[in-house]
């Protein structure tokens, strides 16, 4: 059980390493997009074939989302930002069915606010680039930190792992609003993003893995 986790993990590591390191290196575009999609396809491909149940099925979306959007970025944003939204809605959905259990110390009732609230400070760091598509995939993004916070998935993986995906997203809506020089923003965008997408699979796959056995 814990190869169907560490291993898949494994490889989108070393395939999100792989593109970081040749992002920049002039690569003819298919292999460009190809390598970029290959970390999150690794794991989408891996939750699809552990999926059991409403919850599992709904998590191999998640990931099959983020893996489409990664590749459609390469060619629209909207489009791109289209399905990654789709996949915050699948996530949200994933976490308020997997609720942790009461009573949830204010500490962490207060963290998951603090996360609601990170919305209009995404809306806020886009500047000039900000609109209506923004605003409403800055509330899905911070809703879904804030579910993935709150849910019982464990908070070590899965809960910092989708605070990294709304960090690496606010890099790049500072890039976005001019706020930071691109060069620099991409050397956090991609290692971040990556991180909480493996973090993500690790915390949720390990506790619906353990329900299985």
């Amino acid at each position: 059980m814990a190869q169907r986790i560490a291993l898949p993990a494994s490889l989108a590591a070393i395939a999100a390493a792989i593109y970081f390191f040749a992002m920049t290196a002039g690569l003819p575009f298919a292999l460009h997009v190809a390598l970029k999609g290959a970390c999150v396809t690794i794991l989408a491909i891996a939750a699809a074939m552990a999926a059991r149940g409403t919850d599992g099925r709904l998590f191999a979306g998640v990931m099959a989302l983020g893996a489409l959007g990664d590749v459609l970025l390469e060619f629209d944003l909207m489009t791109g930002a289209a399905a990654f939204a789709a996949g915050h809605v699948f996530a949200i959905w994933l976490y308020l069915r997997n609720r942790r259990g009461a009573p949830m110390p204010l500490s962490q009732r207060g963290a998951a606010f603090a996360l609601l609230l990170c919305a209009p400070f995404l809306y806020l760091i886009a500047g000039p680039a900000a609109n209506a598509g923004i605003a409403l995939y800055s509330a899905l993004l911070a809703a879904m930190a804030a579910a993935a916070w709150t849910s019982r998935f464990s908070r070590y993986r899965t809960g910092i792992g989708a605070i990294l995906f709304l960090v690496s997203d606010a890099f790049i809506f500072a890039r976005l609003g001019g706020r930071m020089d691109p060069d620099q923003a991409a050397l956090f965008i991609w290692p971040l993003y990556a991180a909480g997408q493996i973090l993500i699979f690790v915390g949720v796959r390990q506790t619906l893995d353990a329900e299985e056995r």
